[in-house]
């Protein structure tokens, strides 16, 4: 369920990442190659990317399929950008959320994406919503188990932790508390990357010349792509890619 992406690179149009290669991420919202869960992702979509000179990302997003949007189609023909993240939704379960639902989540510089489900939801989370603070619960921007997952990252983040750090422990939480759950996670601050990969495919693209895609799966065919192995933390720069692997949740 659901695809998402993330570049790092020079100043392009969206649209070189988003809706050019013969495997886009518009593509795989009704064709993907590598989605082992769902089949169509057309619950939403959304892009977030930042403008040079200004931390702050700009996003659009839609409750419904991108192939759909024509104004989208305009936006990622014109806009240029160096940094940006997007997804294309197949929701866990019905809901009235519309467009708060779909990914990019934002606070600050932040955009996150989750690709997958947290298990047993709602009742399952409940125990670690409980423990975030009445502010955090009321900057829910939808009642999707994404909005949950990213709240918890922000926390960590607003806390003071690392990217990677942030991901990483909000994935050994949620998955000790609903096993089985899909938790790859995806966040930028238009300078970095961090995700993880935790029960989903993901991939990632390190071009010689500062270029850094990472993704559900690849855009293209480029033999450069290399898949990331499950229960994986990625964190990642314009020019380099670290990959360490993530800890399994206490039996």
């Amino acid at each position: 369920m659901c695809r998402h992406i993330a570049v790092l690179g020079p100043q392009e149009p969206i649209g070189a990442s988003l809706a050019d290669p013969p495997h886009s991420l518009v593509r795989q919202s009704w064709a993907p190659r590598r989605q082992r869960h769902g089949t169509v992702n057309a619950d939403g979509f959304g892009v977030g990317w930042y403008a040079e000179g200004d931390p702050v990302p700009a996003r659009y997003r839609r409750a419904g399929p991108v192939w759909a949007d024509l104004s989208f189609a305009d936006i990622a023909r014109v806009v240029r950008t160096g940094a940006l993240l997007a997804a294309v939704r197949d929701a866990t379960a019905a809901d009235a959320d519309g467009e708060a639902a779909a990914a990019p989540f934002t606070a600050g510089p932040w955009l996150f994406s989750h690709n997958g489900a947290v298990a047993g939801w709602p009742d399952t989370a409940a125990p670690l919503a409980a423990l975030l603070p009445p502010e955090a619960l009321l900057r829910l921007a939808a009642r999707c188990d994404s909005a949950l997952v990213w709240a918890l990252v922000e926390h960590r983040l607003r806390g003071g932790d690392a990217p990677g750090g942030a991901l990483a422990d909000t994935v050994a939480e949620l998955a000790e508390a609903a096993p089985g759950s899909r938790l790859n996670l995806l966040l930028t601050d238009g300078t970095s990357i961090a995700a993880t990969a935790w029960g989903d495919t993901l991939w990632y693209l390190a071009v010689p010349g500062g270029r850094t895609a990472v993704a559900s799966e690849p855009y293209d065919d480029d033999p450069r792509w290399t898949e990331v192995p499950d229960r994986t933390l990625l964190t990642a720069t314009r020019t380099g890619v670290a990959l360490s692997p993530l800890k399994e949740p206490c039996p």
